[in-house]
C-alpha cells in the first residue's frame, strides 16, 4: 500500500511549493495532462498555467509532460507552454520515465512527478524514487480508462484511510 500513498498532496498545481522543491534539489518536474493541467475537454493551456510554468522555469526547473494521452491530445500543450514532452507513456510502467532520465540525464532524486491519479501518477513515481505529488482532479470529466481506475482509486483510498496512512482533503508538502 506504501506505493499508492504521495509524498506530497495539494489541492492543485497552484498550491504546490515549487520553491521548496527546488531547496529539496528538484530539477525536473513531470506533469500529467488530463485533469492536472487541465480538464479533459480543454484543447490547450490557459493563460494560468502558461505563467505557471514560465515562473517554474525562472527557478531552474525543467517542465516536462508526460502524459498517457495521445500525440495529437498532448501536442497543443507541448507547443503552447514550449515545453517537452512524452505522449502514451504508458504510466505507471517504468520505460518512459527511464527515457526521461537518461535523455535529460537527471537522477531519480531530482524529479517530481504531478499527477491526478495515484494508479498511473502516484505508483510511476512511487515505483521509480521519484517525489510523489498528487493533486485533486480538476474536472469531474474522465476518459473511460480513467473512470475504470477511479473505482479502484476509491478503494484504495478507503483502506488507506482505514490505516491512517492518508486521507482525501487533507493536504500535506
Amino acid at each position: 500500500m506504501d506505493k499508492f500513498i504521495p509524498d506530497i498532496y495539494q489541492k492543485s498545481i497552484y498550491a504546490i511549493d515549487y520553491e521548496k522543491l527546488k531547496s529539496r534539489g528538484i530539477k525536473c518536474i513531470l506533469f500529467d495532462l488530463d485533469n492536472t493541467i487541465a480538464p479533459v475537454n480543454v484543447e490547450k493551456p490557459d493563460k494560468e498555467m502558461k505563467d505557471l510554468v514560465a515562473d517554474i522555469e525562472l527557478l531552474g526547473i525543467k517542465v516536462i509532460i508526460l502524459s498517457n494521452g495521445t500525440k495529437n491530445r498532448v501536442r497543443p500543450f507541448k507547443e503552447e507552454l514550449n515545453v517537452d514532452s512524452s505522449y502514451s507513456s504508458h504510466k505507471p510502467f517504468k520505460g518512459k520515465y527511464k527515457k526521461v532520465m537518461e535523455i535529460y540525464n537527471f537522477k531519480d532524486n531530482e524529479i517530481a512527478c504531478v499527477g491526478d491519479q495515484i494508479l498511473t501518477d502516484v505508483l510511476g513515481a512511487n515505483r521509480m524514487g521519484f517525489v510523489s505529488i498528487l493533486v485533486n482532479p480538476i474536472s469531474n470529466v474522465d476518459l473511460l480508462g480513467t473512470k475504470i481506475n477511479r473505482i479502484f482509486e476509491r478503494r484504495i483510498f478507503k483502506k488507506l484511510e482505514r490505516q491512517g496512512l492518508f486521507k482525501l482533503g487533507e493536504y500535506y508538502e
